[in-house]
């Protein structure tokens, strides 16, 4: 469907790895193929949407596929990812969770008791924020589902987040046309920005946990 679309900019599509497996996927089924390769983008967050998003728009704007059906195939296909792994975290359960950080190094299980109550508060805005941030996209429909956060409440947060975020790249490859590639430069920039951050995060925690034990009487 979209082959002719993919030749006219053959220079700027890729065509190795998981984004060219990707661009394949498209061009072989059109709405729905970029409706699966988005469900497998929440699976394995590898694969990457800023480049099988603004791809759909530039396909869209050539006229190969309407842009309300590369909006609703890769929402669909967004929430079906996260569906899968919502009932993952379901499958996992609180009390795997629990015993799995208790055999951590530096975890006590109050984290995970401040984890729960933070979610418990702040799940909601958590599962619709997080769309918008890379690979926490993936995760968070992991502790909603070992929370057993309602699904009707949780369809409807990731249905609404992911229609956002969906339609801004879309747009985004729709509007620059052939120069949709530069979509993927700019989120590239914000992924390793939050990649950075994570680390970050990370580090303080292991430092101050480290610090906290040294200073615990033997």
């Amino acid at each position: 469907m979209i082959h002719s679309v993919v030749g006219m900019v053959e220079e700027n599509v890729p065509t190795g790895g998981l984004a060219g497996w990707a661009v394949e996927l498209m061009e072989r089924l059109g709405g729905p193929g970029a409706g699966l390769a988005v469900a497998l983008e929440n699976l394995f967050p590898p694969l990457p949407s800023e480049v099988i998003l603004p791809m759909a728009g530039f396909t869209a704007s050539r006229g190969e596929l309407s842009l309300a059906g590369a909006i609703v195939w890769t929402t669909l296909g967004s929430v079906v990812g996260a569906l899968a792994l919502y009932y993952l975290g379901a499958l996992l359960g609180r009390a795997r969770v629990r015993a799995i950080a208790a055999r951590l190094p530096l975890v006590k299980l109050s984290d995970v008791d401040a984890a729960e109550a933070w979610f418990a508060r702040h799940g909601a805005k958590s599962v619709f924020f997080g769309r918008f941030v890379p690979i926490v996209r993936s995760l968070i429909s992991v502790p909603a589902g070992v929370e057993r956060m309602p699904v009707p409440r949780f369809l409807a947060y990731t249905g609404l987040g992911s229609l956002l975020w969906n339609t801004v790249f879309i747009m985004a490859g729709y509007l620059l046309g052939e120069n949709w590639g530069r979509v993927e430069t700019y989120v590239g920039v914000y992924q390793k920005a939050v990649i950075a951050l994570a680390a970050l995060a990370v580090l303080a925690f292991v430092t101050v946990r480290l610090a906290r034990r040294r200073q615990v009487p033997r």
